[in-house]
């Protein structure tokens, strides 16, 4: 499984809010939640989250094997 949790620490770090990705971005409110939720985004939108970061993929996603 895919999980965005280091995305909100990345974004703390570069002082950048959700409310800026939406207005100054162009993010979408239902791209945020399906990052909040850890459900599927585009390579398009991981790649323009780590441009507008500054970051490499690893800042803002993780793989962690489905627990059984």
């Amino acid at each position: 499984m895919i999980v965005y949790d280091r995305l909100w620490q990345t974004m703390k770090v570069r002082r950048i809010s959700q409310h800026k990705l939406m207005r100054e971005y162009s993010f979408s409110a239902r791209q945020l939640v399906c990052l909040h939720t850890n459900q599927n985004v585009s390579t398009y939108t991981l790649d323009t989250l780590c441009r507008i970061l500054s970051c490499d993929l690893e800042d803002i996603a993780e793989y962690r094997p489905d627990e059984k």
